[in-house]
């Protein structure tokens, strides 16, 4: 899934403590708040909390905005996504009974019924009591082809650092002697049931710059971590190494490293018996899955290859055979490339069918294709509904069968069953409504960016909506990483803003990868003030189509595009009245010191290594170019002191030198949640409470 390939890289803390203690300077006096748990740190975060928390949770609507995000976020009659493992629905589930969380699972015919009979598998609360520990769930790989064993990740508070330990699904237990990986931010896949590749800090400083592990060892049973057997050595100033196992239902595998050189970048490498060989791939290309000895590559750079050239963007498959034989020189076969309006966007296999989704001008299409002679390939649509995100939620590798979700703005998500072999597809689970949509309408339109581009973005409001500049309106988009933002339902967004008469906007902005590669390289490195003169264009849009005004207008983003926000926040102040900065980035020249910044150089730049890089920064970054006395909103900064991708340093920064300027601002850090609204249910509901609270007093009294 798009997501959880972006998630594999992005920023820790790693040595933030020690930079930490760096000496304040007067560009820069806030350098003790880079302390994450530091208790000086931590009392100006409690302090800040206090303030913020007396404000918005007076307001008298608080407590039945904050009760409804719970009932929301609680609600039993949410989607029980799953995936397939040995036969039958795997789904790990949160409610008000179950605070951190059950790893459950039920027959296949009981879950196509749509109310699945459910055996609990693993109870995280009542582990977490056991063992006294603030587990977070980090997911489950299991073991194929038998998939009778598990590697559980489980985090500490919502870190991306975790602890890895193997799972008997038969027992319903932990193995006693089997697998386990102490904390630390780690990498691992199965040879064998009884054999691991790992990436780990197996000695103390083992990390690159960015602080992933480089160094890749095989792991058998019964091994203490000291005897490993390294396969692979990277560099320090790699990203990271990590190690993948592909496996087809007829249990061909193939061994791979990937030696990420920047977040684009990576040398991949097949890992054979007599030792390990690169292979002949772009270096922004990925392998993503095999099927019946195939093996599926994305390339997200043009590639000529075996005698022929294929664009960017592209999906494309090699002989698993030829690939072992001769990794050095592939001869691909084409499987997908995207026309003018369309991109890639996910692929996965089932037992003997490659199952495809793309955007079609921002909206969702999935397609069967079936392996024919020499290569080739035949495709073949789903029926699934239109002017919609689908998604590919799990394909089981025992037959061709496929869960899909569907999801719009205004619609409740819906899960489908799909047979790939026969193309047959039947809804099975519909989520119920969560908020009143009778009276809204959908609608997608473009702005005209500063090049001249046409940059898409929609539109959610009543359908006799006024036009008169007065309606309160909510603007998001993310812009990087060439993530895609697409209509989704959002029941919180509904409840707590659309009912109340808000308009909310989503812009495809460039940076993202709703049309492909050449989407988001357009704002890379130096260029990336293209990106925020896209958002500023939708913006301006929305006032001169008279849907809104600066007074009623709000932006929202997160993690980059929290930066996003900071930057808009800084070079517009004029254009907003209210301005949500979630889990940011801020501080662009400090940002390799702070944290990771190195595994982000190919997204950003290098400001210590690249003079135009820095001085694009030096007049962009938010927290080097706010100013005293400038005429800026109220913003709502939120951050999490667990989160070890981006950190809290940056928005406490950032706080820090608006309270110097006399800039009022609310500020809220979770103590728990790492990337994320919050460690649970409860913790999301909260943020999600204090958020709509503050942009309802902003745009709505």
């Amino acid at each position: 899934m798009r997501s959880a390939f972006l998630g594999l890289l992005f920023m820790t803390i790693g040595s933030a403590a020690a930079n930490a203690q760096q000496v304040a300077t007067a560009d820069d006096p806030y350098i003790w708040l880079e302390d994450v748990s530091g208790q000086r740190a931590m009392d100006w975060v409690n302090s800040h909390n206090a303030k913020t928390q007396k404000v918005l949770e007076a307001d008298p609507r608080y407590q039945q905005y904050y009760k409804e995000a719970l009932d929301i976020a609680q609600a039993k009659d949410r989607i029980p996504v799953g995936s397939f493992r040995s036969g039958q629905i795997y789904n790990f589930w949160q409610d008000s009974d179950h605070v951190r969380g059950i790893w459950r699972r039920a027959s296949l015919e009981s879950y196509a019924t749509g109310n699945p009979q459910w055996e609990t598998v693993l109870d995280l609360d009542a582990l977490a009591a056991a063992e006294k520990a603030n587990w977070v769930w980090k997911g489950a790989n299991c073991a194929r082809p038998l998939e009778r064993r598990c590697l559980i990740s489980l985090s500490d508070g919502g870190e991306d650092a975790v602890t890895v330990r193997e799972f008997n699904l038969k027992t319903k237990s932990f193995v006693k002697g089997g697998f386990v990986l102490p904390k630390g931010k780690q990498n691992v896949d199965w040879e064998n049931e009884n054999t691991l590749l790992v990436s780990r800090e197996w000695k103390k400083g083992q990390l690159t710059k960015s602080g992933y592990a480089y160094v890749i060892k095989r792991l058998k049973r019964g091994q203490p971590l000291s005897s490993a057997v390294e396969v692979f050595r990277g560099t320090k100033d790699d990203v990271s190494a990590s190690p993948s196992v592909l496996r087809d239902a007829q249990n061909r595998t193939l061994s791979l490293v990937s030696e990420g050189t920047d977040f684009w970048h990576a040398k991949n490498f097949v890992v054979g018996a007599k030792g390990v060989h690169r292979i002949g791939l772009p270096q922004k290309a990925q392998l993503l899955d095999m099927v019946e000895g195939r093996v599926i590559i994305r390339s997200q750079e043009a590639w000529t290859a075996g005698g022929k050239k294929f664009p960017a963007g592209s999906l494309l498959s090699v002989d698993l055979a030829q690939l072992k034989a001769d990794p050095a020189h592939l001869k691909p076969t084409l499987i997908y490339q995207p026309g003018p309006r369309e991109a890639f966007d996910d692929a996965s296999a089932s037992k003997d069918m490659l199952l495809v989704s793309i955007l079609d001008n921002v909206r969702g299409r999935t397609f069967v294709y079936r392996p024919g002679p020499k290569g080739s390939w035949t495709r073949s649509p789903l029926d699934l509904p239109d002017n919609s995100t689908v998604g590919i939620a799990a394909a089981s590798n025992a037959d061709n069968q496929a869960l899909l979700t569907v999801t719009n703005f205004l619609t409740p998500p819906s899960l489908w069953l799909a047979d790939a072999g026969t193309g047959e597809v039947k809804q099975i689970m519909s989520q119920p409504a969560k908020f009143d949509a009778s009276g809204l309408v959908a609608e997608q339109r473009e702005a005209v960016s500063s090049d001249g581009t046409r940059i898409p973005y929609f539109l959610v409001h009543r359908k006799d909506i006024k036009l008169d500049g007065n309606n309160p309106t909510l603007l998001y988009a993310y812009g990087g990483f060439e993530a895609s933002e697409t209509p989704s339902y959002s029941a919180t967004t509904g409840k707590l803003w659309l009912e109340h008469g808000g308009v909310y906007a989503l812009a495809n902005i460039r940076g993202g990868g709703e049309f492909g590669p050449a989407w988001h390289e357009a704002g890379l490195g130096t260029k990336r003030q293209i990106i925020y003169d896209d958002f500023a264009a939708v913006a301006k849009d929305l006032i001169a189509t008279k849907v809104t005004s600066a007074r009623r207008l709000g932006i929202r983003g997160g993690s980059n595009g929290g930066l996003l926000m900071g930057v808009q926040f800084t070079q517009h102040p004029e254009l907003w009245n209210a301005v949500i900065i979630d889990v940011p980035l801020l501080d662009m020249i400090r940002i390799s010191k702070i944290a990771a910044g190195a595994s982000w150089e190919g997204e950003y730049g290098s400001v210590e290594n690249d003079p135009a890089v820095r001085a694009f920064w030096e007049k962009t970054s938010p927290y080097q170019n706010l100013r005293k006395g400038g005429a800026y909103p109220e913003p709502f900064i939120f951050t999490t002191t667990k989160d070890d991708r981006v950190g809290p340093q940056h928005a406490r920064k950032f706080a820090a030198r608006m309270e110097e300027y006399g800039l009022p601002f609310y500020y809220y850090e979770n103590t728990e949640g790492g990337h994320a609204a919050g460690a649970n249910l409860r913790q999301a509901a909260h943020t999600n409470a204090l958020e709509m609270i503050y942009l309802t007093r902003k745009l709505m009294d």
